[in-house]
């Protein structure tokens, strides 16, 4: 943001804690406000600095995903290449059958259109979103950003029809409580990882992964019982997500 988009400095920590609050991401929100930029020279470069050395092979985890008789499909935000190149650090890349992630998400994607069709601020005058921050309920008007990402619903409804997935016998995992209250609302049967506290929108909490099958004995037995599979809370369970 500092190099590439000329931002200044001391202004960047506010600016990306706005834009997640309002648009899911930092750079669906700078989209919005009115930075022209490529998307692959964005995803390059903020994630060509993660210390991705840093995660290492999962084996148990593993076991877990392969032994489990149900549809998986990874649902992110982030680019094909960080996903990949995450999973195949983990030891998972043959562990689920595809990957929605923001290609997926936005194949076309390279106007000024948001997603529901509406046009974005030009690049010529970018909001002043500090100014909203400041009075959300002033006559200032939030503009609306090109790019399709969680937490908004549009994701969503997007994700269910490119993998063909009926929520209302889907388990989502995610540890974003946002991401998960917006899929409890669309009709999916949520978990929250990271933490062992439910909250609203949540109807489980798990405070590792590898706790999965503790947690949802039931998923292993639909290969058994596929059609008639229930878990604690009495909804039959077809695909778990993972974000």
């Amino acid at each position: 943001m500092i190099k590439k988009l000329g931002i200044e400095e001391e202004k960047v920590p506010e600016l990306c804690v706005s834009l997640y609050k309002y648009y899911g991401t930092t750079m669906a929100g700078l989209k919005a406000i009115g930075y022209d930029f490529d998307y692959d020279d964005f995803h390059g470069f903020v994630h060509g600095r993660l210390p991705y050395t840093m995660l290492k092979p999962d084996p148990v985890l593993r076991n877990l995903l392969l032994s489990l008789p149900v549809r998986k499909v990874i649902f992110t935000n982030a680019d094909k290449n960080h996903a990949a190149r995450v999973l195949n650090r983990l030891g998972l890349e043959d562990c689920f059958e595809g990957i929605i992630c923001f290609e997926t998400l936005n194949p076309t994607n390279n106007d000024n259109s948001s997603a529901d069709g509406a046009k974005f601020i030009s690049s010529t005058g970018n909001f002043d979103i500090s100014k909203y921050s400041a009075r959300p309920d002033s006559e200032l008007e939030l503009p609306t950003t090109p790019v399709v990402c969680k937490p908004f619903a549009k994701a969503f409804e997007k994700a269910f029809e490119i993998a063909n997935i009926n929520p209302q016998k889907t388990l989502f995992f995610d540890d974003s409580i946002r991401n998960l209250q917006t899929g409890k609302s669309m009709g999916l049967h949520t978990v929250w990882v990271g933490t062992s506290h439910r909250t609203d929108g949540v109807d489980y909490a798990l405070e590792s992964i590898h706790n999965i099958r503790e947690a949802l004995p039931e998923l292993w037995e639909a290969d058994e019982k596929a059609e008639n599979i229930r878990y604690s809370g009495k909804v039959s369970v077809e695909t778990p997500v993972r974000a």
